[in-house]
């Protein structure tokens, strides 16, 4: 199924979100943007000068502006947050959790630049807990896509959904490959390749790794079945268990901490309804540094070859 998935470009996940708002705007009046003086970053200049009367630049204060989109959305606005993941998240959490999800507000707060690969700002900047800390919050949407197409395509579908959503992309141009024209419905993963003998679960940017990896394997006689995971939470059970009855064996790949993430969520998912052997592809409880995103990727164990060797390592354990 790899050959549906062809790579046609190379673009940001956060042009996809900028062009996303766009479109979701046009089509639905309710939608307001807000921004943490990172509008460019963001790419929300193009919903901004389409219509500045539904734009709120709100400065370096994080905090304000969930308290703005909590009361925006009761007076049935659908706000769009913007700012870095580590501000989205970390900064705001307080705010986040009283104002937005103790009441379930209609928040979409959409993050950019998370992970290693925000790069050359390095480790106070690049947070690796933000999966964690929002899929613990009582009916959070979690969602973390892969490329252009898909970033584009979740900005459009949240508007949809009536509660709080976490939106998480990022910052360097990345492989493109998800058709245009991909239905995105929340909760639902995807089959990007049929195998036999492991699954791979992998979420965000890791989707392009593990589709290398997937082909490394099959030089390797290796039958890797690959899932691509773009909502955390609520997660597709049913799809990774059908996965793991036939393969008996999984490995997890993502841009966040291995404490919390996609993986633990799997975790918890097997062990109460299949117990399977499991290898993480994530970064191992440090703090990131500054560099350029794909050699931190590779320096902190997250690359294909790392997917690889996890392959490796899980199928001696299934014996």
């Amino acid at each position: 199924m790899l050959t549906d998935f062809q790579i046609t470009g190379k673009k940001a996940t956060r042009d996809g979100f900028g062009a996303g708002l766009l479109e979701a705007g046009q089509h639905n009046a309710s939608i307001v943007g807000l921004c943490a003086d990172l509008t460019g970053s963001l790419k929300m200049n193009a919903f901004q000068d389409a219509y500045p009367d539904r734009f709120f630049q709100v400065g370096i204060a994080e905090a304000n502006m969930m308290g703005l989109a909590a009361g925006l959305a009761t007076v049935g606005k659908i706000p769009y947050t913007g700012t870095f993941a580590n501000f989205s998240t970390g900064r705001v959490y307080d705010q986040i959790r009283q104002s937005i999800a103790y009441s379930h507000k209609n928040v979409k707060i959409c993050a950019s630049h998370a992970g290693l690969t925000l790069g050359e700002d390095g480790a106070t900047h690049q947070i690796l807990e933000d999966i964690g800390l929002m899929k613990m919050l009582p009916g959070m949407t979690v969602i973390n896509p892969c490329d252009y197409n898909q970033t584009k395509a979740a900005t459009i579908a949240i508007a949809e959904h009536h509660g709080p959503v976490y939106l998480r992309f990022g910052r360097p141009g990345w492989p493109i490959f998800m058709p245009d024209n991909q239905p995105f419905v929340i909760g639902k993963g995807i089959m990007m390749q049929e195998g036999t003998d492991v699954t791979i679960v992998a979420t965000g940017h890791l989707v392009a790794y593990a589709m290398q990896a997937v082909e490394k394997l099959k030089e390797q006689g290796i039958s890797a079945e690959l899932i691509n995971i773009h909502t955390i939470k609520p997660l597709d059970e049913e799809i990774i268990l059908d996965s793991v009855s036939k393969t008996k064996c999984l490995v997890s790949a993502e841009e966040h901490q291995r404490h919390g993430g996609l993986g633990d969520s799997i975790a918890q998912l097997l062990a109460r309804k299949n117990p399977t052997p499991q290898e993480y592809v994530a970064v191992n409880d440090s703090f990131g540094e500054s560099g350029k995103p794909d050699e931190l990727l590779i320096k902190y164990g997250l690359g294909p070859e790392d997917i690889v060797s996890a392959v490796q390592e899980v199928l001696k354990r299934k014996g």
